[in-house]
Parts: structure tokens; C-alpha cells; sequence
């Protein structure tokens, strides 16, 4: 078995594995590695044919393949090393890394700081358990896209669409720009699960029907799909007997959420947080065990690529100073808590010596209100919502201010705060 030394090996060359060992490389760790088991770099980036991206980062609108491409280059301008079409199967707790290819077979690599950069995967109908069949033409909407936009392939030519998540709304209008009939998305949710303008660019703007509190309760079809029975439900998510609709479609795809990608984690003895699915990390995206690191979707899920890659060098940064031995612990730690209406927080801990920037997600969409940072800061918001992602940066004079060793993040009222 073949033996690698580096010091900072960064596991998937997506956009949060590709900032993240810029990152790394820039703050002097000699050897970096970025591991990828696709035959490109730039991950989901490279079917994400749509604009939208890199309106923060760049201040202009990319597609997902130009957003991409630029952390590329900047990766060949370095002497960053590239492992494509490599399958990583095992990460341990001392950083070891076992890994195979076709070119190499083994390898055994030796890392003094571990960046994981997974990203996530699509859940599927057998998450779902809709009743029927299993005919041909039900899709994950990744998958869909993936066909469309990469492989030339269009899967259907009348489609419904599960689920409003954001990659099922740009489906839902790839679909009908390529000649296809989108005829409904059906959500669960009393509210769109994905970004507003996603909503407006994607649905209203085609005039395609939205059916808010509804879901899929059987599926039709032997051979291939020939329809659907949607029907609404009430608090519980249960089918209200009588709504039922019958939809004819030759399609189905299904945009019912991304789950982060964490069975290396788990082998490696990191702790994993039940509400996001991803690693518990500090302020420096240092999970349980020292030297292992987690950004982007594998830490938690995403809506703009801006912030995976804007947190995906702050994980970089200090898995160099780690490999380097330039990282000192801090004495002082802050427990962060999810309070009133906030689902999650990102970073789970934090010292009272660095600055942060937290992100999270709130429970359920309100108007008016105020996010309230344990008493250190204050922010009005006009609206909040599931779908789009906050984020609010705190200074190591205002932790340091804080009495007692718990920060708690809620949303309040306008009127109370």
C-alpha cells in the first residue's frame, strides 16, 4: 500500500473543498491534498448550469460551472496536489486516510489536519415511502439535472414535481424551457421550502401551480409512471380525505431535501449534530477530534454558494495554522444555543478570543422581528424565512462581554426587543 505524508488533505473538490485548501495552502501548510472521486473538480458547480451564483462573493451573476471554474484556476496558479477519481473509505480519528484508484490502487495517507468537504446527497422516495409502484420515471431532481444539463438526456415530457426545494423549482423551469409540461409542484409545508426569488424566477414568471400543504399519496403506473394522486394534509402532514387529485404525468421528480454526507465522519468518531445532520464544531470548524475539520453542505445544508465558500476558508485557515502548529486553544468557551424560533446554530461552541460568524436557520416564517444574538447584538429583519440562511458576525470583544457561558440565539418581536 502506497503511503502519502501532507499536511492538510481536504476530502471532495467541490466549492467548499477547493476554498478551503486555498485557505490551507495560504496560511503556509507546505502539502496540501484535495481528494475527489468524481473525474473533475468543482462538484455540483458543474451541473448547475443556471445563474445566480457569486452575487456576494463576486458581486456579479455567475453560473455554477464559472463560479467553479474560478477556484479552479486559482488552485492550478498554486502547488496544491489533485487526486480525481479517488474514493476515500475510511478517515480515523488520527487522521489517517485510506483511500483507492485505478491508477494507484491503496493509498494510505497521512494527514496533520483533515478538511471534511463532502457535501451532501438528495433524499429519496424510499425516504418518502409514497405508496404504488415502482415504474420507470420517478427521479431525485439532482438527477434530473444532472441528465438535462450534463448528459443531454430529458427525462419526461409531463412532469410533477414533489417537494419546492431549490433544486425542484430551477427543474421546474430547465423542464418547461426545454419543451416539457411542468404541470404542479406539490410542498408539504405551508410556504415554499426554497428561496423566494427561486419561487418567483422559476414558478410565477412560467405560470406554474404551486399546491402549498399537499403531498403525493400514491403513484400510478407499472412499466413507467402514468400519474399521480396528490391530496392536501392538514397539521400532522396526514391526507385529508376528499381533496384528492389525480394528476397524469410521465414524470416524477422528487425535491424533498439534501442530506449531508457524513458516513466518513461518523467512522471517524465525529460527533454529529441530529438537527443538521453534520459535524458539531467550534469557531475554527474543528469538529470533536482535533485536526478534523467540516464546511459547506457536509456541515450543514446551504442555500447560497457564497457562504459555503466564505465558511469553507475560514475551516481551511485553521486546519494550515493546526498542520503548522500554529493553533493554541483557547481557555474560555461559550456553549452557542438555539433559542425561540431558531432551528439551528453553526458554530455549535466558541472561544472568546476570535471573532465568529454564526449561521442559521429559522423554525418558521415571520414578519417584523428581531434576531437577537444573546443580548450582544440585535439585527431587525423585515422577514425571516426556513428557506433562506442567517448570518451574523460577533466580535471577541462583545463574546468576552458576556455573562455566564451560554450564548442563545432567538428571534423575538420588534416591539419586545
Amino acid at each position: 500500500m502506497k503511503q502519502v505524508h501532507v499536511d492538510v488533505a481536504v476530502i471532495g473538490g467541490g466549492p467548499a473543498g477547493l476554498a478551503a485548501a486555498l485557505a490551507a495552502h495560504s496560511e503556509g501548510a507546505g502539502r496540501v491534498l484535495i481528494i475527489e472521486r468524481n473525474v473533475e473538480l468543482g462538484g455540483i458547480l458543474q451541473q448547475c448550469i443556471h445563474h445566480g451564483f457569486g452575487l456576494h462573493r463576486f458581486k456579479q451573476e455567475l453560473t455554477g460551472p464559472e463560479y467553479a471554474q474560478r477556484f479552479i484556476n486559482l488552485v492550478k496558479e498554486t502547488d496544491i496536489e489533485v487526486m480525481l477519481e479517488t474514493m476515500v473509505l475510511e478517515v480515523t480519528p488520527e487522521r489517517k486516510i485510506y483511500a483507492v484508484n485505478s491508477q494507484t490502487g491503496m493509498l494510505e495517507i497521512n494527514a496533520k489536519a483533515v478538511v471534511l468537504a463532502m457535501g451532501c446527497r438528495e433524499r429519496t422516495r424510499g425516504a418518502l415511502r409514497i405508496p404504488g409502484g415502482r415504474p420507470a420515471g420517478v427521479f431525485s431532481a439532482g438527477t434530473a439535472q444532472r441528465y438535462v444539463n450534463i448528459d443531454g438526456y430529458m427525462p419526461g415530457k409531463k412532469a410533477v414535481i414533489l417537494g419546492s426545494g431549490d433544486i425542484g423549482l430551477i427543474m421546474a423551469r430547465r423542464f418547461t424551457l426545454e419543451g416539457a409540461k411542468v404541470e404542479a409542484v406539490v410542498e408539504v409545508l405551508p410556504y415554499a421550502a426554497g428561496l423566494t426569488r427561486n419561487v418567483v424566477q422559476c414558478l410565477e414568471d412560467y405560470d406554474i401551480p404551486l399546491y402549498l400543504q399537499s403531498t403525493v399519496i400514491e403513484i400510478h403506473g407499472t412499466k413507467r409512471i402514468e400519474a399521480v394522486t396528490i391530496a392536501q394534509v392538514d397539521a400532522q402532514w396526514n391526507p385529508i380525505p376528499g381533496t384528492e387529485r389525480k394528476i397524469e404525468c410521465d414524470t416524477l421528480l422528487l425535491s424533498v431535501g439534501l442530506v449531508p454526507e457524513n458516513e466518513l465522519s461518523s467512522q471517524a468518531g465525529v460527533a454529529i449534530d441530529p438537527v443538521t445532520n453534520g459535524p458539531l464544531v467550534d469557531e475554527s470548524m474543528m469538529t470533536n477530534i482535533p485536526g478534523i475539520f467540516a464546511c459547506g453542505n457536509v456541515l450543514h445544508v446551504h442555500d447560497l454558494v457564497d457562504n459555503v465558500s466564505r465558511e469553507s476558508e475560514r475551516a481551511g485557515m485553521y486546519a494550515g495554522r493546526f498542520a503548522v502548529g500554529s493553533s493554541n486553544p483557547a481557555p474560555r468557551r461559550i456553549k452557542v444555543v438555539a433559542g425561540d424560533n431558531i432551528r439551528y446554530v453553526v458554530p455549535h461552541e466558541v472561544s472568546t478570543t476570535e471573532p465568529v460568524e454564526f449561521f442559521m436557520r429559522v423554525q418558521r416564517p415571520e414578519d417584523s422581528v428581531v434576531l437577537d444574538v444573546g443580548g450582544l447584538r440585535q439585527l431587525k429583519k423585515t422577514s425571516v424565512r426556513p428557506s433562506e440562511m442567517l448570518d451574523v458576525k460577533i466580535t471577541p470583544e462583545q463574546l468576552q462581554s458576556l455573562e455566564g457561558d451560554t450564548l442563545v440565539m432567538q428571534i423575538v418581536p420588534q416591539k419586545e426587543a
